[in-house]
């Protein structure tokens, strides 16, 4: 086993850590761990809610969610000669659950995934699912279940939902900038268009008092992917994945936790993977001066693991931007079009016995395949939706004998 050079005991939060992580992106955050180029180590990490979700029959635990403390990142790293206009080289080795001896946490032979409600975050379909769900997700090996979404198994991709280098003060400012500015143009949205630094909750590893009030008041968060890498949420980062990450402060400042043991494109619940702690093994490398080589100077590169569950059969679903609703289009949203097909396979399920919001949770866990299309032929842009014919213990491709109904049950709902 590599060299562990960030630890979690995973029956305690990330505050009371002997060395704790962070919950905010900023360049004073100081390194937690150094390494060298060429090293293989391991990073354990903590479920990103920081234990705020338990595995039960009730959705309260997501509705009432503290989203201030989120996400709980371990790190950073440094990698000893990065400097800013390098690219940090991180290969992924291994990543799994938190071993079955580490109590009962997310990741522990279980997880979770959770349709957030408006009022608290929201999703990509928030206007038609406004309230909190939850399925949790049992662990087979590499496969899953859920009592919550019966009917289904599937072999997880494993992946981290969230790495990333810090940004400089310059970038910092950018960021901070042009959200407020995003804010600004519609201040009482619900859920809000992005999320301002807040003082409330903020976890700056090492440093405390006005040090890390200032982390508080200034560093970005969690929430979005940006220039840095961030919360990419890409099921294919993977094992065997290899990322370019740009270096924008000395060290590179490598973070990331947030991670998932499966997901389907998109992870449309907002919640949307099957969310657990664990660890993750990481090898790295710099290409020196390689962010102008290689023209990566606003977001990484990456290049997609290789172990991946392969579906050779899938019933795919259509959407085009047309707001079918007010009967209205929209000019090439691809947005709008891959919202539509993924309520056009929810409505599809239904026809088989599942709650709109079974159908829902399960196209945020599951390995669907969401793919841009079409943009080019004006007025309406064509995404589409791939959900594989193989996680289901029925038929659910379309014949002349009609949908095979069956009670399905239902997910864990907010009282």
């Amino acid at each position: 086993m590599p060299d562990v050079v960030f630890s979690v005991d995973q029956s305690r939060s990330m505050r009371d850590q002997a060395v704790p992580g962070h919950n905010r992106w900023h360049p004073d955050i100081p390194p937690a761990a150094t390494v060298r180029p060429g090293d293989e180590f391991r990073m354990e990490c903590r479920e990103w809610t920081d234990g705020q979700i338990r595995n039960d029959d009730s959705a309260n635990d997501v509705r009432d969610v503290d989203l201030d403390r989120c996400h709980m990142l371990s790190g950073p790293v440094a990698v000893e000669g990065a400097e800013p206009g390098d690219l940090l080289v991180v290969d992924i080795l291994d990543l799994g659950p938190v071993p079955q001896e580490q109590g009962e946490v997310a990741g522990q032979g279980w997880g979770y995934t959770g349709i957030f409600s408006r009022a608290n975050g929201g999703g990509f379909l928030t206007d038609r699912f406004p309230d909190a769900y939850k399925a949790v997700w049992d662990f087979h090996g590499q496969k899953a279940t859920s009592r919550h979404v019966p009917g289904v198994e599937f072999t997880g991709i494993t992946h981290p939902g969230l790495f990333g280098t810090a940004p400089s003060h310059d970038l910092l400012a950018r960021w901070n900038a042009r959200e407020r500015a995003l804010i600004a143009t519609d201040p009482d949205r619900v859920p809000p268009l992005a999320l301002p630094p807040l003082e409330d909750g903020v976890l700056a590893g090492a440093l405390s008092g006005e040090a890390a009030a200032e982390v508080g008041r200034t560093g970005a968060r969690t929430v979005p992917p940006r220039e840095n890498g961030g919360n990419h949420d890409i099921k294919n980062l993977s094992r065997g994945a290899r990322v370019f990450y740009p270096v924008h402060r000395p060290g590179g400042l490598l973070s990331g936790g947030d991670l998932h043991f499966s997901q389907g494109d998109g992870e449309i619940t907002f919640c949307g993977a099957i969310e657990m702690g664990g660890f993750i093994d990481l090898r790295v490398d710099l290409i020196k001066g390689g962010m102008e080589t290689y023209g990566v100077t606003t977001n990484p590169v990456f290049m997609p693991g290789d172990t991946e569950p392969r579906h050779t059969e899938f019933v795919s679903f259509i959407g085009i931007s047309v707001d079918h609703d007010s009967d209205t289009n929209h000019y090439n949203d691809a947005t709008l079009a891959y919202r539509n097909a993924c309520l056009n396979a929810i409505a599809y399920l239904e026809k088989f016995g599942y709650s709109p919001e079974q159908a829902y949770l399960l196209l945020g866990a599951a390995p669907i395949e969401g793919r841009v299309s079409g943009v080019v032929d004006i007025p309406n842009a064509c995404c589409s939706l791939y959900l594989p014919t193989a996680i289901f213990d029925f038929d659910i491709r379309p014949s002349a004998s009609g949908p095979r109904w069956a009670d399905r049950g239902s997910c864990a709902t907010a009282s």
